[in-house]
């Protein structure tokens, strides 16, 4: 059982247990003993959200480091896929982005990456918690203590790399697109990739001030970015989360295109150019069955997973696909990356608007869905999910007998907050709403 990991890294309450710089400090002495191996000089690199606290967390992280004689390389506001993509550029043996992704400001978060640019393995989490219980990381000599230093052109490299996504020769010139950076990581990288690349770019969310990120912006909180969208006759909108790890789109009649959504626009353009590999799209069990049917009618499969990015990538590594993501807007292509890039999957969504000439709305709606519905039950943190409760089995049962044939149900707990989701989906939406209520009320009553 893991402590502090769950599933995308730890996160938690800024200078609350368990994110405190002190446990940061350890965080980083484990993880950089863990992966000092060989007589080389061993080197991280440590990117940043936009959050007040990621100051905190960056030096106590950067001290941990040190202390165990790996050197640090320091890029700051930076995508999570970038940092990502740098530990592989730059021959690192570890990348750490800090961040608490789509969470409010008051929230942080370290995700680690491994010399591959993947994020770490349970198992590795596992071997990095008890080195941290253990308090006994052996610590270098003064003589072979780590360095640190700021990286100038990391954003650069990466803008570049992001730009190379497109096909060759293929530009954005004339394009309108409404970018919303949820004033969060990206809000230097992200327009300037679009306007590097000939699109107008109507950039919004990109002033963060440590308090603003993902504040009625970004990816969660669309709304924003469909009326801007409107009122600037753009033909796309692309709304980013506080890491840029994920997105969703606005078409250019204001509409939402999510994540399942993308992965049929992506699978079906890859099937047709013989890209596509693995016979189908690696999804999680949030994603609706209408893009399953949809994936079926094509001759593809679709594998789930738990919900998390990193089980979608285990899954398309050990199984050989390419494609792959969440509904949340993960969306992972692993032709050009290790983990989800909300720019890079905009970039090819982008890319089919040019070459079809056809619009956004066109282009992006791939399926009818069924009616689903998700709601969130707060538990108070520390205590353990009210699941286990009698009543709240009852409702599960009863409820997952009515739907049995006609839709199905997913209770899951968050492995980021804590919240306990309940999910329904079946053809008829009242069926689908008196479910996520029976269950939601039951949850409610015995807290």
């Amino acid at each position: 059982m893991r402590k502090f990991f769950g599933t995308d890294g730890i996160r938690g309450t800024a200078n609350t247990p368990p994110m405190t710089a002190d446990l940061a400090l350890k965080v980083g002495a484990a993880a950089g003993r863990l992966f000092t191996q060989g007589a080389h000089r061993h080197r991280v690199v440590i990117g940043k959200d936009t959050r007040l606290s990621g100051y905190m967390i960056e030096a106590a992280l950067q001290a941990g480091f040190v202390s165990v004689g790996m050197d640090v390389m320091l890029v700051g506001p930076m995508p999570a896929p970038a940092i990502a993509m740098l530990t592989r550029s730059l021959r690192a043996d570890l990348g750490v982005m800090i961040s608490a992704s789509h969470n409010p400001f008051g929230d942080n978060g370290i995700k680690l990456f491994g010399p591959d640019g993947f994020k770490l393995s349970d198992e590795a989490e596992l071997k990095i918690e008890r080195l941290i219980e253990s308090n006994d990381v052996p610590l270098a000599a003064p003589a072979a203590l780590g360095r640190a230093q700021r990286i100038d052109d990391a954003a650069g490299r990466y803008v570049e790399f992001a730009k190379a996504t497109l096909p060759r020769g293929l530009r954005l010139d004339g394009l309108k697109v409404v970018v919303d950076c949820a004033h969060g990581a990206a809000y230097k990288t992200a327009p300037a990739v679009l306007w590097e690349l000939g699109a107008e770019v109507v950039a919004m969310g990109n002033a963060p001030d440590g308090f603003n990120i993902n504040h009625e912006c970004g990816s969660t909180h669309p709304e924003a970015l469909q009326r801007a969208v409107l009122g600037h006759g753009a033909r796309l909108g692309i709304a980013l989360d506080g890491d840029a790890d994920r997105l969703i789109l606005v078409d250019e009649a204001g509409q939402l295109v999510d994540g399942d959504q993308l992965m049929a626009v992506v699978a079906e353009h890859f099937l047709g150019t013989g890209q596509l590999r693995g016979g189908g799209v690696v999804a999680t069990v949030m994603s609706n069955l209408g893009l399953e049917r949809h994936l079926a009618a094509l001759g593809l499969t679709m594998p789930r997973t738990p919900v998390g990015d990193r089980y979608v990538v285990e899954h398309m590594r050990q199984h050989g696909f390419n494609v792959g993501g969440e509904q949340s807007g993960h969306i992972v292509l692993s032709d050009f990356t290790t983990t989800g890039d909300g720019l890079v999957a905009a970039l090819q969504v982008l890319a089919m608007i040019v070459e079809t000439g056809r619009a956004a709305s066109e282009v992006c709606r791939r399926f009818a869905p069924l009616p689903q519905l998700l709601r969130n039950v707060r538990f108070a943190a520390g205590t353990r999910p009210p699941l286990d409760d009698a009543g709240v089995k009852a409702a599960i049962a009863a409820v997952g007998a009515r739907l049995n044939g006609h839709g199905r149900l997913l209770i899951r707990k968050s492995g980021t907050e804590p919240l306990i989701r309940v999910m329904a989906e079946a053809e008829d939406q009242g069926m689908v709403e008196a479910a996520v209520a029976e269950v939601v009320t039951a949850l409610e009553r015995c807290q």
